[in-house]
């Protein structure tokens, strides 16, 4: 099976609170209410967003909102009508130096490892 058939393996936030809790040495419900409040933190400072914001985070990345130009003759592919888009709000992920160094290796079929990333 080729990787592009291959099917992308899926975190959720169990998988994270599991690590968290590994790493920590600590109970699966104190890891949870950690993991919980960290997203919950993140969402409501992207809910803020009057029209953009940027959050950074060191090693990891940038996460940012922000506005989408309004489209006034846009079209609807199935029927053909002409239509408005009003502008919005979009998020936008730029990984680290660090993250974008480890993605930017080339898959030859084996696992890599980053340099300050651990070993699965």
């Amino acid at each position: 099976m080729n990787s592009a058939h291959r099917r992308a393996t899926t975190y959720t936030k169990r998988d994270i609170v599991r690590r968290v809790a590994e790493a920590n040495n600590e109970n699966l419900h104190t890891a949870a209410s950690w993991v919980d409040q960290v997203f919950t933190t993140l969402r409501e400072i992207m809910m803020t967003a009057d029209p953009e914001l940027r959050i950074e985070i060191r090693d990891f990345g940038v996460l940012e909102v922000k506005p989408t130009k309004s489209k006034p003759k846009a079209r609807n592919p199935k029927s053909g009508e002409v239509i408005f888009v009003p502008s919005r709000r979009k998020t936008h992920f730029k990984p680290s130096k660090l993250l974008k160094s480890f993605l930017s290796q080339p898959l030859d079929g084996r696992r890599l490892q980053g340099p300050d990333l651990p070993q699965t």
